[in-house]
Parts: structure tokens; C-alpha cells; sequence
């Protein structure tokens, strides 16, 4: 989709006002990435800091990286910040890691949120849904949210991914141009047992190989360790980084216990490839 034309994009920017207004309070699921971000700042702009609360999941599917700068955002906008821990391992269907693994992971996310939403008084919870996220295809945890009442601002105001990132460029977030985040388990491949060990690994490797391509100087982007079974991992980054992929940069990955590591540009959700 193209840039957003000013005219349409105010026009939505009004619509989530309107709405993110008329709410009393609310909790914001906030993970970190560009879209939670942008809604966290659209709430406070619209409500107040002292009506909006952040929650930020804390569980083994948490990239290490990304809870210091939740944190740092959050009290750049003067917000309250909760840490509340997800426990989406002990769910069987989460840890089997079949198709509807992010139903599981989303239902645990708003069963942790709404009592949490009730103890502070916030008549509502929303998520950072936007309206590519609608359209995207596979998005079995939209539907958890939705059956547990998760509002969707960004969403019902029409706004789409380039709608965000304009807007926040717009506004001066420094999420404007955040690379997409997902959950670490996105990285294993459906059928492999979700395991913290597992997570852990994935998480260790990416920060290690981007590190090493860091010192290598590539600028990157998108970059994913996605755990193949077996040994195997396939590691995927933007084509400009993926030219600075050598033999080191290999080990990197290896040195974690991957035996073969294969690379390939980068491209969301490839894991769900597999389910066709």
C-alpha cells in the first residue's frame, strides 16, 4: 500500500482521537513494537497520562532487548508501566505449537490483562491491531482478543501500518521506523514443542549474530534465527545485511547449538508457509 495521503491520514488521526476520547481509561497492551507505541502516545494524547496504563507481558517470548526500551518509551510519555508475567507455557496448545499457537498466546495475554484493567479501574484493554493486521490472512490471535473484548483502536480508525509509522514520524516516536516484533516462538517451527531452552536459544542467537554484523558494519534491519528442527535454523535478514552473512557469521549462529544454518531475505511470517 502507498504512503498515506495527508488529508486521509488526518482524517483517521481524528477518528482514534474521537474514540481513544470517549473511553474513561485504558489499558494499552504494549509490547514494545511501532504499533502498541503509537497507540500508547494516541491514548495519552487523547485521555491524559494519568488515564492510560502500559502492560507490557513479561515471559520467556520476550526478546531480552525489548523490555528496557518498553520501559524507557513509557516513561518518556510520563505513563504508568506494568510488567504483569504471562505464563503461556503452561498452556498445552501453546506449547504444542501447532496453527492456532498465537490464539493461545493472545488469550493468555488478555486473561492476564482484563482482571488487571478491573484492579486499576480501566473500563477498557486494547491492542495494537492495526488495519493490515485485518487483511494479513492468518491471525488466529486477533480472534482470541476479539472474544475477549479487546478494543482495537488503530483498527477501527482505519489505520494501517504506513499510517502508523508516518504518524509517528509525525509526532517524533522513535518507533516510527521500528522493525516489525514478534514474539520469539514465531521463530520456532510449528510442530517443535515451544520450550523456554528453545526461546532462550533463538533469543541468544539473534542478539549475538546482530552484534557480529554490527561490528561487521551492515546495517540491520529485520533479522530472525527461526529454529527448523533438527539442528537446523535458517536465518533471515534484509538483503543488504544478508550480503554480510559469511562463515563467522554462521558460527555465530552455531555456536548455539545449531548444526546447519541456511540464509534467506527476510520475510514476515514465512513460518506460516509451512501450513499450506
Amino acid at each position: 500500500m502507498g504512503a498515506p495521503t495527508d488529508d486521509r491520514l488526518d482524517a483517521r488521526l481524528t477518528a482514534l482521537h474521537d474514540d481513544l476520547a470517549s473511553l474513561d481509561g485504558v489499558l494499552v497492551a504494549f509490547s514494545g513494537g511501532a504499533d502498541s507505541a503509537f497507540l500508547l502516545a494516541a491514548a495519552v494524547r487523547a485521555l491524559g497520562a494519568d488515564r492510560v496504563v502500559a502492560a507490557t507481558a513479561v515471559s520467556p517470548s520476550l526478546a531480552a532487548d525489548e523490555l528496557p526500551a518498553a520501559r524507557a518509551f513509557a516513561a518518556g510519555l510520563g505513563v504508568r508501566h506494568l510488567t504483569p508475567g504471562t505464563d503461556e507455557l503452561s498452556r498445552e496448545g501453546y506449547v504444542a505449537n501447532g496453527a492456532d499457537r498465537c490464539f493461545h498466546c493472545k488469550a493468555t495475554l488478555l486473561d492476564t490483562l482484563r482482571p488487571l484493567a478491573a484492579e486499576l479501574c480501566l473500563t477498557a484493554v486494547a491492542t495494537g491491531t492495526n488495519a493490515d493486521d485485518a487483511v494479513a490472512g492468518f491471525r488466529p490471535g486477533i480472534r482470541a482478543a476479539a472474544e475477549r473484548g479487546a478494543r482495537t483502536p488503530l483498527l477501527d480508525a482505519g489505520l494501517t501500518k504506513a499510517d502508523v509509522r508516518e504518524a509517528s514520524r509525525r509526532w517524533g516516536l522513535e518507533t516510527a521506523d521500528k522493525p516489525a516484533l514478534a514474539c520469539l516462538a514465531s521463530r520456532i517451527a510449528y510442530g517443535l514443542q515451544v520450550t523456554p531452552a528453545g526461546l532462550a536459544r533463538v533469543d541468544r542467537a539473534e542478539r549475538a549474530l546482530r552484534a557480529h554484523l554490527a561490528r561487521a558494519g551492515a546495517a540491520v534491519q529485520d533479522l530472525r534465527v527461526r529454529d527448523l528442527g533438527d539442528g537446523q535454523a535458517r536465518v533471515e535478514l534484509d538483503a543488504a545485511a544478508l550480503a554480510h552473512v559469511d562463515d563467522a557469521a554462521r558460527e555465530v549462529v552455531r555456536a548455539e547449538g545449531f548444526t546447519a544454518v541456511d540464509t534467506r531475505v527476510f520475510r514476515s511470517g514465512s513460518m506460516n508457509a509451512a501450513l499450506a
